[in-house]
């Protein structure tokens, strides 16, 4: 069973900042725990179940973080952006403090399914290839899509930069100009660059679904959520699983 922590501890390990400004904040009677105002920093709490309070914002206690968010467009999946807006600009200051990274990068033009985290085992087994975890895209082009097109997506293409064939592991047209495309390698530009090599371009690139958990209808652009067990499950399925 897992021992007590201490509310100054608790409220660092969450991102709210030094140990002495969460200790003011405590004092400040800014923290409530279940509801309850908190005096002391030094109160030991368990942390299972626990829902903190802080400066009139709910906050659910969490180890690790795991968050599914919805990225607009003209964002920017890195912390030192170039030419827009960081997509971690968006989101509660505490998770910018306790150095959540994306687990993966969406174009700036590319819309949908991000995963953000701050757990690093996470984060590489989600993004490493040989874990076979696929991610749906949805592709919409400006000319219409050709079977031929999608068999050679298929197939497999090769890229400018690598003489190993880059291949679907699912094509699934929608309209004369949308696909639903498969995919468990994330190279740089993959899917953009993959409709090129069969003579297409994308017009819009939207990401749905990782593993086997898509993205909740009523998570709006910009917005985002915690992510719990069941979840994580889906998204750790392989595309074998997917199949099985």
């Amino acid at each position: 069973m897992a021992k007590p922590v201490s509310l100054e501890k608790i409220l660092f390990s969450q991102g709210f900042g030094t140990r002495r400004y969460c200790s003011d904040l405590v004092y400040a009677d800014l923290v409530k725990i279940n509801g309850v105002v908190a005096e002391d920093p030094e109160e030991r709490i368990l942390t299972e179940g626990l829902v903190l309070n802080v400066e009139g914002q709910d906050w659910e206690f969490h180890e690790k973080a795991y968050i599914a968010f919805n990225k607009p467009a003209n964002y920017e999946c890195s912390h030192k952006t170039s030419h827009h807006p960081s997509v971690y600009s968006l989101l509660p200051r505490p998770f910018v403090e306790r150095g959540l990274q994306c687990v993966g990068r969406l174009d700036y033009d590319t819309t949908g399914l991000l995963l953000i985290s701050d757990d690093g085992q996470f984060i590489h087994k989600m993004t490493t290839p040989k874990k076979n975890i696929g991610k749906v895209y949805e592709i919409t082009t400006s000319e219409p899509i050709t079977s031929k097109q999608i068999e050679h997506l298929l197939k497999g293409v090769v890229l400018d930069d690598d003489p190993r064939p880059c291949q679907a592991v699912a094509c699934k047209q929608l309209t004369e100009n949308t696909l639903a495309m498969t995919i468990v390698e994330g190279r740089y530009h993959q899917v953009k660059r993959m409709m090129a090599a069969v003579g297409n371009h994308v017009a819009r690139l939207h990401r749905t679904e990782i593993g086997q958990y898509r993205m909740p209808a009523d998570l709006a652009e910009g917005q985002w959520r915690w992510l719990y067990a069941d979840e994580l499950k889906m998204l750790s399925r392989s595309v074998e699983a997917d199949h099985a």
